[in-house]
């Protein structure tokens, strides 16, 4: 084995698995709503729900930024760095995350399935597994040990680093972007905030509201084409995140 093998396939096992993460939450969680990460718990209350999410999130931002400052520092190996390697790596920590969440979140805690909403959760839960979880780490496990002695070395390792670091930062910023258009767009406010001063919050940007509820901490509202949703930072909103598909949560909402 070489020392190139020795360094370099955690950083990619790390990114993977907060890669994994990313593409869960804002895939299901977000733009088809399958479900929410506690939809089995409490799952009428959606400040709970979008709160728990938010944290989830956060969660993957500090994992991805270890694998980032793994995969910096092997820079400093002077074997080198494997591309094919590093793309093996993540893979298979891509698979591995869909795995350790079936296991865990799905059967175990059962804090979630892949559809809340389906007859048939465990279809579901067998087919996510296979596509994103068991199919990543056989093709990972395979590319990995092709490797041969650093045959599948980049030319620069700069631009390899560079390329994972853009797509760990697109991915995490697609988790709390604001969409635009005729997107939902869920909106929480400060605690205490109350509801006069969050319509007057949500008219400075011309939203449409969906629905809000009593408190007037949270609300799901369109915005008008070209309008984004960031000055809502400035009047009290604690989050402003995107759901492509009106579906999922929103059928739970009673105005």
């Amino acid at each position: 084995m070489t020392a190139s093998r020795r360094c370099h396939p955690w950083p990619g096992y790390v990114l993977g698995f907060a890669l994994g993460g990313f593409f869960d939450g804002i895939l299901l969680h977000q733009i088809l709503q399958w479900h929410h990460l506690l939809s089995a718990i409490n799952g009428d209350d959606i400040r709970f729900q979008v709160a728990a999410d938010g944290y989830f999130h956060a969660l993957m931002y500090v994992i991805a930024a270890m694998g980032l400052w793994m995969l910096w520092a092997s820079g400093r190996n002077p074997v080198g760095m494997s591309g094919r390697l590093l793309l093996a790596g993540i893979l298979i920590g891509f698979g591995v995350w869909h795995i350790v969440d079936a296991v865990l979140s799905h059967w175990l805690l059962g804090i979630h399935r892949i559809r809340m909403d389906s007859s048939s959760p465990l279809f579901w839960d067998l087919l996510w597994l296979g596509l994103f979880g068991l199919v990543p780490v056989i093709l990972g496990w395979i590319m990995r040990g092709s490797t041969g002695d650093g045959s599948g070395a980049v030319r620069s390792p700069n631009q390899a680093r560079t390329l994972v670091s853009l797509l760990i930062f697109g991915m995490g910023a697609m988790g709390i972007w604001p969409l635009r258009g005729d997107e939902f767009t869920t909106v929480m406010f400060l605690p205490g905030t109350g509801q006069e001063y969050a319509i007057k919050s949500l008219a400075s940007v011309d939203a449409q509201m969906v629905w809000m509820d009593g408190s007037g901490e949270i609300a799901v509202v369109t915005l008008p084409d070209g309008q984004s949703g960031w000055k809502l930072f400035w009047h009290g909103a604690i989050l402003v995140t995107g759901a492509g598909l009106p579906a999922g949560c929103l059928n739970n909402l009673r105005t």
